[in-house]
């Protein structure tokens, strides 16, 4: 989630703002811009959302901080008076404990950190699955790309789709994270495109690889969680894999 990007509005008002990084978010939360209550695209399942209703989105802006209580000290004279032999707060301590970073929770892992290593994975894992389709769609016509005549186009349909994919890959070793729509449009048109060829043919093991390929790439670009990105990439890899050896083996 850290590397992805959100649009924003509040309940009132009918024109989105972003795209917007968390960083950018923490940044209008700080100028007092937006509330758990401010709505949020939630590209998943394409609906407005507020930000209270998602649980990793709001410990991130709105982390919970432990509050201090300072215990007053009462001098009372006594005949037994023990001495208090605990050791002072330091200022390092109070810091630590106002960020949740004590002792107790040290060993707690912190969700955003979680979740902008669940996004790389799923963007490398999205830019692998790319690249691997676009090698299946352009290697077996490597004689028309070398001679370029437009004329032999509508023989080699799969050269516009490899070239899109090698595109999109490009574009996400880059870190562009913003052309994720696209990528998802991709997954879609490669799954009717290459499953319609495959289906006609009546080829069932490169079909299953085809919808494991798009649903992968897919999933990939929307999961936030280390587990279902890590499932989605792996799946979405030997999908891809399969439909490239289908390719190359016609």
């Amino acid at each position: 989630m850290a590397t992805q990007e959100f649009y924003i509005r509040n309940e009132s008002e009918t024109e989105a703002r972003g795209p917007f990084s968390l960083e950018q978010l923490s940044s209008l939360l700080d100028s007092g811009q937006i509330t758990t209550g401010t709505l949020y695209y939630e590209a998943a399942t394409e609906q407005w959302a507020t930000i209270e209703s998602n649980a990793e989105m709001k410990a991130v802006l709105f982390p919970e901080k432990k509050r201090l209580k300072v215990k007053a000290k009462e001098n009372l004279t006594t005949l037994n008076t023990s001495s208090d032999s605990r050791p002072p707060i330091t200022v390092d301590e109070m810091l630590a404990a106002a960020e949740g970073h004590t002792d107790e929770t040290k060993d707690r892992k912190d969700p955003a950190i979680a979740m902008a290593r669940a996004a790389g994975i799923g963007m490398y894992g999205a830019m692998g699955m790319l690249l691997i389709a676009a090698a299946g769609e352009l290697l077996p016509s490597v004689d028309f790309l070398m001679a370029f005549n437009l004329e032999q186009l509508p023989a080699h349909p799969l050269v516009l789709l490899g070239v899109l994919d090698l595109a999109l890959g490009l574009l996400l070793g880059l870190g562009m994270v913003n052309i994720y729509p696209f990528v998802r449009f991709r997954a879609a048109l490669g799954l009717g495109f290459l499953g319609f060829i495959f289906y006609t043919q009546g080829q069932g093991l490169p079909l299953v690889a085809v919808l494991a390929g798009s649903a992968g790439l897919y999933l990939s670009t929307v999961s936030v969680s280390l587990l279902p990105v890590v499932l989605a990439v792996g799946i979405g890899l030997l999908g891809m894999l399969g439909v490239t050896h289908a390719m190359l083996t016609r």
